[in-house]
């Protein structure tokens, strides 16, 4: 039996006289969608700036305190594909609603934490709803808005939030650290998520009766959820363990296993939990992929950056949080400059001028001296790597979704964020052993503190520079239908 679904979010509605985006159900449908994934992305960025007081106040070590951020990531990106087949089999707004409802408990937990167990635990039960409602999101908005000028708008608009959250969480965090106190960045996800719900039944169609769930694929769900976990897991650990230790060599070797015997039950089993057919959707796995190197070097921005304001420079919570606000407004207006432009270009010279705008801009930033000021040294690359990151963001998603049929829709949105969750693991860990590895050469010569920290920061953002220069070839091979979409090739 076929249990794949066709597209639900029309369902009961006959083709609009004209585009749905125009009318109002479908404004706010869409800015319920963009606050779904507005939520997701700030949750990753927001408590990077709590940090220092969660320690303090829980006791907790600083071994301990890394997974904090860590625990997300890894069931962010491991429930990743598994979240969004499921939107697809059991329903998407079932699954939107199930992962609001995780999240909202989670953070309520983790806000009234008495210790550190509690705390990670808690930011792991957050990843898995994330993983469930981003991809159900992106799925909806892809089914609901017309292949075209106004899917990519749609796209555009959801795209520019993404970029705009993780500036903002880091703001935010801020804000609520140096206010009400480190407990709120995670309170605020309870109110929310109390916003979103009614909102979720009130805007998106329910689901049809979905066909029986018998021939699920537990083995590939298995195998696909353990193999993403142990691969996050390794990325995050092996700059604390080293890259070459016999820890972590068996860890990305188990990954890898697990990998292997995914795509092989994949090919052998009749309902695929991931049917590899999605690839024959030209330019789809090169979305991915130049989705995966673009932010393993725009991670590097926020982090470093964030660390030489504050260790360095000797910026406040909240001084931190405002630097990036420029950057907030630049992503903002290339994201509306990007969707309109792709309309006529197609996204693949969208991907690709946006990736060297946002690698110039990287490399004007990793030239950060020890005595920087923020006019001249950081708002100039800021604001460039702005221009490039809001227009990267609206090319790849764009192009990771297109020409995707309804029935695989939550599929291919788990797959773009996947792709961006292993690529986010993948730029910490590269990026910091390479800061690492310079600055404590620097420190063993006796160099100032300071300098070393700020020498090895530029090395890992001039790295970040590199690999956006390589996103940009990549994603020459991405799809560029600018009409009706991409098809599958033959």
């Amino acid at each position: 039996m076929d249990i794949s679904v066709g597209d639900t979010s029309r369902a009961g509605r006959s083709t609009p006289a004209r585009p749905f985006l125009s009318t109002a159900r479908g404004t706010l449908t869409l800015a319920l969608l963009c606050a779904v994934a507005f939520l997701d992305f700030v949750d990753a960025s927001i408590v990077n700036i709590a940090l220092p007081d969660m320690r303090s106040d829980l006791d907790i070590s600083v071994q301990e305190l890394q997974w904090v951020p860590s625990a997300y990531l890894l069931t962010y990106g491991g429930f990743m594909l598994l979240g969004g087949r499921l939107a697809d089999l059991l329903g998407r707004r079932r699954v939107l609603v199930t992962g609001t409802v995780v999240i909202g408990l989670s953070s309520l937990i983790g806000g009234f934490a008495g210790n550190a167990e509690i705390l990670i635990g808690a930011r792991l039960a957050q990843g898995v709803g994330a993983a469930l409602m981003l991809p159900a999101a992106l799925s909806i908005l892809t089914t609901t808005f017309e292949e075209g000028p106004e899917r990519h708008t749609a796209l555009g608009v959801w795209a520019g939030v993404g970029g705009l959250a993780s500036a903002v969480g880091v703001f935010l965090g801020g804000v609520l650290t140096e206010g009400p106190g480190w407990r709120w960045v995670l309170f605020v996800n309870p109110l929310a998520c109390a916003l979103v719900l009614p909102a979720v039944f009130a805007l998106i169609p329910g689901d049809r009766r979905r066909a029986r769930f018998a021939n699920f694929d537990v083995a590939g769900s298995v195998l696909g959820t353990g193999g993403m976990l142990v691969l996050v897991y390794a990325l995050v650990k092996a700059p604390d363990q080293g890259w070459g230790s016999a820890r972590t060599i068996a860890e990305f070797a188990g990954a890898f296993v697990l990998i292997v015997a995914f795509v092989i039950n994949e090919q052998r089993n009749p309902h695929p939990l991931l049917p590899l057919s999605i690839f024959r959707v030209k330019g789809l796995a090169a979305a991915n992929v130049t989705g995966l190197i673009a932010f393993a070097g725009l991670i590097a921005m926020f982090f470093f950056l964030t660390l030489y304001m504050q260790n360095v420079l000797g910026y406040s919570p909240i001084q931190t949080g405002a630097a990036y606000l420029p950057l907030c407004l630049g992503v903002g207006v290339a994201a509306g400059i990007s969707s309109q432009v792709l309309t006529r270009t197609g996204p693949r010279p969208v991907i690709v001028a946006g990736a060297l705008v946002a690698s110039a801009g990287l490399y004007l930033l990793s030239r950060i001296p020890v005595d920087g000021s923020y006019l001249d040294d950081l708002l100039p690359g800021l604001m460039i790597v702005s221009f490039g990151l809001g227009a990267v963001f609206v090319g790849v998603t764009t192009a990771a979704n297109a020409g995707v049929p309804a029935g695989e829709a939550g599929l291919a949105a788990a797959l773009l964020n996947a792709s961006q969750q292993v690529g986010s693991a993948l730029g910490l860990a590269i990026f910091a052993a390479i800061a690492t590895s310079h600055s404590q050469h620097l420190l063993a010569a006796n160099s100032p503190v300071p300098e070393a920290l700020t020498l090895g920061f530029q090395r890992a953002l001039l790295t970040g520079s590199i690999f956006l220069v390589a996103a940009a070839l990549i994603g020459l091979r991405t799809g560029n239908a600018h009409g009706d979409g991409e098809h599958r090739t033959n």
